[in-house]
């Protein structure tokens, strides 16, 4: 018998708590090979239906309720920790808050199958006020229909189980190297995408000082705030005056945008990302006079610059208030 293969008998439910435990804290481990594993493993008679279906709900549940409570007593700067970890900040955190707007609190049944939503849906939930039973249904059911539909497919390529341990074993030290390769290439791609658009905008930046001296000296000068709903829900405050238009408004609302004077596009993101991509694509629109804020809404409020408060706009109800600046776009 491959060694791999009786690995997974012998240490198969070990392997699976502790591969779905340290996905669900956030680190990048994917754990849905793992279950398709597990499965196998039931249909060839060496696991337990039982076991496959509550060692990953067991081994989620914990993390999952320590982020969803750490997002109402931290806010923000738990998602923007989490996102941080991410090679798309930018995305992470939006992705997710489209997903709450559209099915709320039944976005957690299909978030573990979502790379990213995955870890960012639990303090999210926390945060937009979701009530904890709610919660720790949902993620059950989630965390239940993700192993059941995981372990499924394993079972029905029981079959294939012993070939793939074969072949594992007799690739082993290649395997590796082509796996540590793949995922260095995809890495350096992401960094190196990420860095050609924060380079191409950098230059065009504008710091809070020189907006503010600008706009008392009566410039003409339109101020965008491209935050998500979500977050200007959470964080309702704003830099007086600015508009409010997402990086998903500019296909249909661009035309709102005036052509005759300098833009300023501000977020609460990491490196004005989500400024920047809205910039870029203004600039397809037509609209080429756009700058990101340098810092975004978190540096003008550091400099004790006016601020005003916007009334909600109900991108999620109900909504926990936070004392917490929420860093997300």
């Amino acid at each position: 018998m491959p060694d791999a293969l009786q690995f997974l008998i012998d240490h198969g439910a070990s392997v699976l708590f502790w591969v779905v435990f340290l996905e669900q804290v956030g680190l990048p481990i994917p754990a849905i090979p793992f279950l398709i594993a597990a499965g196998a493993l039931v249909g060839a008679g060496k696991m337990s239906i039982a076991t496959a279906l509550l060692i990953p709900v067991a081994a989620s549940l914990p993390p999952d309720m320590a982020w969803y409570y750490l997002g109402q007593l931290r806010g923000g700067k738990v998602l923007g920790f989490l996102c941080r970890m991410s090679l798309e900040p930018d995305s992470c955190v939006r992705s997710t808050q489209n997903l709450f707007n559209r099915h709320g609190a039944r976005a957690l049944v299909i978030a573990k199958f979502i790379p990213g939503f995955s870890t960012v849906a639990p303090p999210l939930a926390g945060i937009v006020g979701m009530g904890a039973a709610t919660f720790l249904f949902y993620d059950t059911i989630g965390a239940v229909v993700w192993a059941g539909i995981s372990t499924g497919v394993g079972a029905l390529f029981t079959n294939q189980l012993e070939q793939l341990a074969r072949f594992f074993d007799k690739a082993r030290g290649w395997l590796l190297v082509i796996i540590v390769i793949g995922l260095a290439g995809f890495v350096a791609y992401k960094f190196y995408h990420r860095q050609k658009v924060l380079r191409d905008l950098r230059l065009a930046k504008i710091s809070v000082d020189e907006l503010k001296k600008r706009m008392d000296a009566g410039d003409p000068i339109t101020v965008v705030d491209v935050r998500h709903p979500l977050a200007i829900e959470l964080d309702p405050e704003a830099i007086p005056g600015a508009l409010n238009f997402s990086l998903e408004d500019v296909e249909y609302r661009h035309h709102e945008i005036p052509r005759d004077r300098e833009i300023v596009l501000y977020c609460t993101c990491p490196n004005e990302i989500s400024s920047a991509r809205t910039a870029m694509l203004l600039k397809k629109k037509g609209i080429h006079r756009v700058r990101p804020l340098q810092g975004g809404l978190d540096a003008w409020r550091a400099r004790n610059f006016p601020i005003e408060r916007r009334a909600a706009i109900g991108a999620v109800s109900p909504v926990a208030t936070q004392s917490d600046s929420v860093s997300v776009s």
